[in-house]
């Protein structure tokens, strides 16, 4: 078994492989708590594939994918200078979004994926996520020392989440 985590552009076939797993993955962690129509309503109106290249081409945005054996089963997005209320104004933050199909959510796969984000944040002080209180990749986070800022509700559809940073 090949994992490997890489820079993606913002390109057709990058916008594929990010699809291919953020449409399952957001199907899965909203399933439980939000009604099916719902959310294919949310993901019809949302997932567009060229507003996502546009978002991705910000020179603020990076893409990081986790392949396994070259299907895309993970990824990271950095969004550099994204901050929230608390955050001290003197240090330079990054937001990061993180997803792992959850048939894939192995060690391996969130490490390779963790180690490429961390390399691509050397550059700030503090990394910041908004997850969900149900997100199953919430006490990764935490083991890794990220903690609590605050309460919160993760968009869409306003579900209970917590803002987590990690200072470097």
């Amino acid at each position: 078994m090949e994992i490997v985590s890489k820079f993606t552009v913002g390109s057709d076939q990058g916008v594929n492989d990010f699809f291919a797993v953020e449409e399952p993955f957001f199907i899965a962690l909203h399933k439980d708590f939000v009604e099916e129509q719902k959310i294919e309503e949310y993901i019809d109106e949302h997932f567009d594939h060229r507003q996502k290249i546009n978002d991705l081409n910000d020179l603020s945005i990076q893409l990081i994918i986790t392949y396994q054996d070259e299907k895309p089963v993970g990824y990271s997005i950095l969004k550099s200078g994204s901050e929230y209320p608390e955050m001290p104004e003197d240090k330079r933050v990054t937001e990061i979004l993180f997803a792992i199909l959850p048939e894939y959510n192995s060690v391996e796969v969130q490490q390779s994926l963790w180690k490429k984000t961390l390399s691509a944040a050397s550059f700030t002080d503090i990394i910041w996520i908004n997850i969900f209180q149900h997100h199953y990749l919430l006490n990764f986070f935490k083991d890794l020392g990220f903690e609590t800022v605050r309460e919160s509700q993760g968009e869409p559809f306003l579900l209970d989440s917590y803002v987590l940073s990690l200072e470097k």
